[in-house]
Formats: structure tokens, sequence, C-alpha cells
């Protein structure tokens, strides 16, 4: 039943696209740089022991937002600022995680070799370490078996915003888009009742109620110390490219959705209504 959702997502690691563009190379040369300097900083300079924080956000629910949010703490590395942002498409591991069927449940990742390669992109004088890589969310378990001291901030979005953004950027199929939005939500079901080490909110809370969501990250975890949220971002989003301030687009993205997807997402979601509401969403008509 969940065959398709392991087909390769195309549109939404549009960074993916450089791969085969001068400006790929030029990322290459910037990784280099960054790894040059890490080894000696991270030799003279690095913390001994470390807390590892990990985004649990499906695509296109705003992980890349929380990223910069968090990364403008002083105590806070991000082991990839290209992009989108994620640990899973650093030039060592992209082939392990990326490109090695990353949705199918059944794929193990050798961790191991990939908090290795992480290890020498992060800044490790920084006490909090961070990674977003999308498929986190079905790789709990396996992510606090190799990592200790770990921590987790998860993130859920109205899902007809989310499948909106999967069809607008992967040119995917409403099907598919319905059914992968459903899969991510039923991963972080699971993610929400097992675990005390892991702080959930919403796309919707973080926009909308921007002090109160930073009162509770911090509350979670008090190293992150001062945490500035009234920067312009530059996130992914579809009306511009230029950063700005924290924006709920929900609404203008749901707007987007005609009649006759609609028809169809609900032909999914209805199925699932209960699932929807239990993060707080409900049916669209």
């Amino acid at each position: 039943m969940f065959g398709l959702l392991f087909f390769n997502i195309k549109g939404y690691f549009c960074c993916m696209e450089l791969h085969n563009s001068k400006r790929w190379y030029l990322h290459l040369i910037y990784y280099q740089v960054i790894k040059f300097v890490r080894f000696f900083t991270n030799i003279f300079s690095g913390k001994r022991e470390h807390k590892f924080l990990f985004i649990l956000s499906p695509p296109y629910c705003g992980s890349t937002l929380l990223n910069q949010i968090l990364s403008t703490s002083k105590n806070v590395s991000c082991n990839n600022h290209l992009g989108v942002r994620e640990g899973q498409l650093l030039p060592e591991v992209k082939d392990l995680m990326f490109y090695n069927q990353r949705w199918d449940p059944d794929v193990t990742y050798p961790w191991k070799k990939i908090r290795s390669v992480w290890m020498r992109y992060w800044d490790l004088r920084k006490l909090i370490l961070m990674d977003k890589s999308t498929t986190n969310i079905m790789r709990v378990r396996e992510i606090r078996e190799v990592f200790e001291d770990t921590i987790f901030l998860a993130m859920v979005r109205n899902p007809y915003a989310q499948v909106e953004g999967i069809i607008r950027r992967n040119k995917a199929t409403v099907e598919y888009a319905a059914e992968f939005s459903l899969q991510c939500l039923r991963y972080q079901k699971e993610n929400k009742e097992n675990g005390d080490d892991i702080l959930f909110i919403s796309y919707e809370d973080l926009c909308d109620n921007k002090v109160n969501s930073m009162e509770q990250i911090n509350k979670f975890i008090p190293e992150l110390g001062f945490i500035n949220f009234n920067l312009k971002f530059s996130a992914h989003n579809f009306k511009t490219s230029k950063r700005i301030k924290i924006q709920n687009f929900n609404n203008e993205k749901i707007s987007k959705i005609s009649s006759e997807q609609l028809r169809v997402i609900n032909s999914y979601f209805k199925k699932e209504e209960e699932l929807l509401n239990y993060f707080g969403y409900s049916i669209i008509e």
C-alpha cells in the first residue's frame, strides 16, 4: 500500500538539480573549506560533550524555517547551511541517505558512518549539534541508538498545505501527495506517543504564536539561550526567494488547490479523519 511513498521526490529537493551545475561545484568547494576550518577549530577548541538536536519534520512543513531560527542561537551548530539545510545532502552521505530509497522503512542506514561525517561538519565548539533531514521522522529509534543525549523537535503542518507543496514543487499526482502526507502524519503520531525527549510544535503555532512557541522551545532546551525569531528568513516559500519575516502561508497555499484536487484529497483524508483530528486538523470541504 505504501509502495508509492518510496519513489524519489523530485521537486522538493530542488537543490539536487545543482549536482550537474557550476553552482553545485561551488558548493563542493564550500563544503571542503568548511571541513578544513572545522578540522582545526574542532581539534583545538571543540567541546567533549554535546547535545544532539534532531528536527523531525516532513517536507514542506516549515523545518527549514525552524532550522534558521534555531541557528540564531550562539550555542547551536547546523551540519549543513546550504539549500534546505539537511545533513542527508552532504556530499559524503547523499548516496547513503538521500539516494538510498530514503522513504523505505526497511532500508538501514550506516548511522555510525553518517555520524562520523556529520561530526566533521558540525562546529564542535557549540554545545548543541543540529540536523533536520526529513527522513528523521521515520528513523528516531536508529538515531537514539547511535547518538547520545538526543533531543527532538517535531513539527506538523496542515496536511492540505503540505499536499499543495508536494504537487506544485514535485509535479506529483494528487493521489501521491495525499497518501504521502498521511504517511508522514502516521510517523509523527508514532513519534509523539513514544518519547518524552520530543517536543511537538505546529507550523501554525510557529508562525502565529511565535513568542509562545519560542518559550516552549526554550523551556524544553534551556541550553539554546537567546533565539532571535524577529529576523527575516530565507526559508523556501512559493511567493518569493527574498528574506521575509515569519509568515503563515497556509491559507494562500490551500486556496491554490482546485475543487477537483480537493475532491481527490478528501477521498484519502476522510478515511483518516481521526488521524487529522489527532493533530488538530479537520476536513476542508
